[in-house]
């Protein structure tokens, strides 16, 4: 049996993203599976090649996907970047400042006396079991895709970003967690319409769902910075707090 490292690369970076909280690490992550994602759609051939890039033979659909994996990333990664550190601080009185001083010395006591709980990590990981096992078991009972490796793919993009949204303690993560589920509506979407129409399949259509994801990840950086100009934070337990 060979081995599809394309499909191995999908599911760990889509692991990456719901287990681990700094933005570090879960950002790359989906800019990995975005890569993975359009050259597994590359070697499924559900678009016929039409142009050549470096030698290799591409279509239309998966350049679009990769521009689309590095626009999405490069949002969240500048949103993650301007509101992970202090700004603006000139604009406030004594009184704020002196807020903002003690909201950081709590912060970073807490990151001195408590760097690495596990518990924040058990109920994530066991999440990504059920997912896992889900993901293997659905596709043979209720196959949707034209192949097992197609309904493996989205199945697992779908479940692991509806228990990112369901374990995510800030804004950034809630975001990562909806783009793993549009990617997997894209990717079924992609498969179930270009399996009957082969090489006669209109890329354009297809295409314009990346937008959708480019909209989406404007939309959680408007959002995070809703959140932090209130706050000064992205995380959603400050939120309930501030009530």
């Amino acid at each position: 049996m060979q081995i599809n490292w394309l499909l191995i690369g999908i599911g760990v970076t889509a692991a990456v993203v719901l287990l681990f909280r700094d933005w570090r690490f879960t950002v790359p992550a989906l800019l990995l599976n975005y890569v993975a994602l359009a050259l597994f759609l590359a070697q499924q051939r559900f678009v016929e090649p039409d142009l050549t890039l470096l030698g290799f033979g591409l279509s239309t659909l998966v350049l679009v996907k990769l521009i689309t994996g590095v626009a999405v990333t490069l949002i969240l990664a500048l949103t993650a970047l301007t509101f992970s550190r202090e700004y603006g601080l000139e604009s406030l009185d004594e009184f704020g400042l002196a807020e903002l001083r003690r909201a950081a010395r709590a912060a970073q006591r807490q990151r001195a006396t408590t760097p690495f709980q596990l518990s924040d990590y058990v109920l994530p990981f066991w999440a990504g079991v059920l997912a896992l096992l889900a993901s293997l078991t659905l596709p043979r009972i209720y196959p949707i895709g034209p192949s097992l490796a197609v309904d493996f793919a989205w199945y697992w993009l779908a479940l692991t970003g509806l228990l990112t949204i369901a374990t995510a303690s800030d804004v950034l993560k809630i975001g990562l967690g909806l783009l793993l589920g549009a990617s997997a509506i894209d990717l079924l979407y992609t498969a179930v319409v270009s399996a009957p129409l082969a090489s006669g399949l209109n890329v354009v259509p297809l295409a314009l769902l990346s937008l959708f994801n480019v909209l989406l990840a404007l939309a959680i950086a408007y959002l995070a910075g809703l959140l932090y100009g209130r706050l000064k934070t992205l995380e959603l337990n400050e939120l309930y707090k501030a009530r």
